[in-house]
């Protein structure tokens, strides 16, 4: 080979590196799920979910174990979420889900808390024990209207 040849081949090769990098960045962006992995997908009802998005992480324990799929009102005007987990998991019918926030003020996350029954939840069935999100610009707005309310002292 000659020395200009070795230079182009390497070239190229990185430029193909570059390429397949920015396709695997786009896919996870993109929010493309590779065949293979295995879900089961349980539901939580939730009053108030507080900036929750699709695709935010499911964590135990700080361990990511799924995302949420899709987000819809129910029936009963409560925001019903479907929640992608793996199928490896066992989690106990008495687990409870929390949408909680990174940091101050991070992005919103559903963080589960397992349960200590012998029996576990199975594909397409609720977490019955949840716990809202806190918005805490209503909670700063309570705390505004309650200091200004003048005693009857």
């Amino acid at each position: 080979m000659r020395p200009n040849q070795t230079r182009d081949t390497a070239v190229g090769l990185f430029v193909l590196a570059g390429l397949a990098a920015i396709a695997y960045l786009s896919f996870q962006l993109g929010g493309v799920e590779i065949p293979g992995d295995k879900t089961i997908r349980i539901y939580a009802n939730f009053d108030e979910i507080g900036g929750l998005k699709t695709r935010a992480p499911v964590v135990i324990s700080g361990v990511h174990v799924g995302k949420v799929h899709e987000i819809n009102l129910a029936d009963d005007y409560r925001a019903r979420v479907a929640i992608d987990v793996a199928a490896n998991l066992e989690l106990p019918v008495d687990s409870s889900a929390s949408i909680v926030t990174s940091g101050v003020l991070g992005d919103r996350y559903i963080s589960i808390q397992l349960g200590g029954e012998d029996m576990f939840l199975e594909d397409g069935e609720d977490i019955e024990f949840v716990e809202s999100a806190v918005v805490l610009e209503r909670l700063i707005g309570q705390l505004i209207h309650n200091t200004n309310v003048e005693s009857d002292d």
